[in-house]
């Protein structure tokens, strides 16, 4: 039970940045990009990134057979993002995102552990 609300906080995480493929106002939202710029334009392709990432945490909630690959692709999307912040000098813009993938660090720690014991 505690493994699946891990994921399931992991997924709920992702899903604001994977709305924005849908919902392309909220890049600006998020982000604090206009519309029409060329980082718009990457951050609308990194929002399908994102989905991704969602649909393999929530899958994960369901299917213990995809954990590994799901801790896999989280880990990376997050250590990398939070990586990134740090070296970029963690621009003000961005506080809430490393703030958020922070907080699911402890999540992603719990799933990973046992997705890689059993």
């Amino acid at each position: 039970m505690l493994e699946r609300m891990a994921w399931g906080v992991l997924a709920l995480i992702h899903l604001s940045p994977a709305a924005a493929l849908f919902v392309p106002s909220l890049i600006t939202k998020l982000y604090g990009v206009p519309a029409g710029s060329d980082a718009f334009t990457l951050l609308h392709h990194r929002a399908a990134l994102f989905l991704v990432v969602f649909i393999g945490c929530l899958w994960a909630v369901f299917d213990p057979d995809v954990r590994r690959l799901a801790v896999v692709g989280t880990a990376l999307s997050m250590l990398g993002f939070l990586a990134i912040y740090i070296m970029g000098g963690q621009p003000d813009a961005l506080r809430s995102i490393a703030i958020a993938d922070g907080i699911g660090l402890p999540f992603l720690a719990y799933a990973a552990w046992l997705a890689f014991t059993r």
